[in-house]
Parts: structure tokens; C-alpha cells; sequence
């Protein structure tokens, strides 16, 4: 029997670690680097992933395709596979596990089944893979098989119906809560220091939410990192509150936020800022020089 071979789009740093755990479990690996950049080529040699020429090979090799991308990219991705299963009449399962609204995933599976594959609803929850740490991938759909023979390698495989979107639902919900906690005390620090009472405040919250005020002080220094990445996801999270009849304002005000880092300072030489009030300083100064330009 052949060992089962996984396509990951894209090898960023979430999708090559998975590819990076899926070999050493005794997977077979592929991608296309066509088009990218070379860290991200540098990343997937890291993981040992092998490089196809285009996606037409790459859906005729592989049992499953894992999608990995910033939520922005998943649509036009999704559709050049959908291209791809159509041209060469492969059936491969697709898994999509981006960031993105139970709207926008079911619209996804529409592209893939027409064209003749599989399609599984994914949500990671979770950093990437390490030896202490396993990601979570929820999964849903009316065959999530594919997906579930990944369970135990480097991640677990959560099902969670054969409804598509209900996995997404559950990835939706849970980082509105995480991240939209980063994004809410970042903005309030960043107005403390703006009105001048960074010091006080942050010795009340030192004092009376030490947790909290930790957590604050971990979550903004990662921002440089993640922001860009993390405003898609907040208008996905703002469109899946909406459909369902709850205010979309919270997250559009998260994106917001991660707009205002992304624009800041903190991204200069894409190094982290060395403490949490420098890092807050700079928003401030951001912020301040977007109420000057505004109208």
C-alpha cells in the first residue's frame, strides 16, 4: 500500500511546520513553489517538502490538499486548484483550513465539488506544531476521512458534523475571543498613553489583573508579526457575527486596531519592540498621526 501524500498551500510558518510533522510521521509532502518568495521556498526545504512544478501535478499527486493562508488568499487559491482538479479530473479531498466565515467556506466548497474534488471545512486552533504541542484541526463536512487519517501526526483532528462551515464556526468564535482580547488591550493601552495615565493604569492592572495585564505584555510584542495576517481574519470574524444577526462592530474595531500596528512604527525592520510601553509608545504616535490626517 502507498503511503499517503499531503499538498500544503502555502509552506508559511503555520503550513510548513504541519508539512514539517506530517513527513516525520512517515507522510509524503509536496507543494508548489511557483510564483513564491524564497523564504517561504527556504521554509518548505526546511521541512523536507517537495516541490511540484504547477498545481495540476500537485492535485494529481496528492490524497489531500491542506490549505494554510492569510484569510485574504483563500478564495483565489481555492480557485486555482478548483482549475486545476477540473483540467486534469483528479478527485483529491481539499481541506481549506483558513481563518475565514462559514459564508466564505461554503462558497469555497462550491468551487471545489464542481470541479470534482472533496471538500473538508478545517479551522486551526492553535500555534504551529511542536513536540510539546499539537495544533487542533476542527473538521466538518460529509467526509472529513482525509483529513482524520492526520489525526496523532504532529496534530489532532477535531470532527464536528458533515455540516460545512461548522468547523469554521467553532475557529470563528474562539478568536474572537483571543484575539480580539489582544486587539481590545492593545487599544487600551495605547489610549492610556495617549491621555497620559499609561504609569497609573498600568500599575492598577499590575496590581489588580496581573493575569490579564501579562497576558497584554506577551500578545502586543508578538503583534509585528501577526497583525498584517490578523486584520483579514477580524472582518472574516465581523462577517460571521453579522450573519447571524450580532454586532459586527467588535472585530471591524479589532481590524482597526491591527491596521494601526500594521501602519506603526513596530514594524520597522520587522523587529519586535524590546518592551511593552515602547511597543505602546509607538502606537500612540501612530495613533496620534492618524487623527491628524484624518478628515
Amino acid at each position: 500500500m502507498s503511503r499517503m501524500t499531503v499538498a500544503i498551500l502555502s509552506p508559511g510558518e503555520m503550513g510548513a511546520a504541519v508539512g514539517g510533522v506530517l513527513r516525520e510521521s512517515g507522510l509524503e509532502v509536496i507543494t508548489c513553489l511557483a510564483g513564491r518568495s524564497e523564504p517561504t521556498r527556504a521554509r518548505a526545504s526546511q521541512a523536507g517538502l517537495r516541490d511540484m512544478p504547477d498545481l495540476g501535478a500537485l492535485v494529481q499527486s496528492a490524497d489531500l490538499v491542506l490549505s494554510i493562508l492569510v484569510p485574504a488568499e483563500a478564495g483565489a487559491i481555492a480557485g486555482h486548484v478548483a482549475s486545476a482538479l477540473a483540467a486534469t479530473g483528479s478527485t483529491t479531498a481539499y481541506a481549506d483550513c483558513n481563518a475565514i466565515a462559514p459564508q466564505s467556506v461554503r462558497a469555497i466548497a462550491s468551487r471545489i465539488e464542481n470541479a470534482g474534488g472533496t471538500f473538508i471545512d478545517a479551522g486551526i486552533i492553535g500555534g504551529p506544531p511542536r513536540p510539546t504541542r499539537a495544533p487542533r484541526f476542527y473538521a466538518s463536512g460529509p467526509d472529513v476521512s482525509a483529513l482524520a487519517e492526520l489525526d496523532g501526526r504532529g496534530i489532532e483532528v477535531m470532527p464536528v458534523g458533515s455540516e460545512i462551515g461548522r468547523a469554521s464556526a467553532v475557529k470563528m468564535c474562539y478568536a474572537a475571543l483571543t484575539k480580539g482580547t489582544t486587539a481590545l488591550q492593545t487599544a487600551l493601552l495605547t489610549a492610556a498613553e495617549r491621555l497620559g495615565v499609561y504609569t497609573e493604569l498600568q500599575a492598577e492592572l499590575r496590581h489588580s489583573q496581573r493575569s490579564s495585564y501579562e497576558r497584554a505584555e506577551s500578545a502586543t510584542q508578538r503583534l509585528p508579526a501577526v497583525a498584517q495576517r490578523w486584520i483579514g481574519e477580524m472582518e472574516e470574524i465581523a462577517a460571521t457575527f453579522a450573519e447571524v444577526g450580532v454586532t459586527p462592530l467588535f472585530h471591524r474595531g479589532a481590524a482597526d486596531m491591527f491596521r494601526l500596528v500594521a501602519a506603526s512604527a513596530l514594524l520597522a525592520n520587522g523587529a519586535d519592540a524590546p518592551d511593552l510601553h515602547e511597543a505602546i509608545a509607538m502606537l500612540a504616535g501612530a495613533a496620534e498621526q492618524a487623527g491628524r490626517t484624518s478628515p
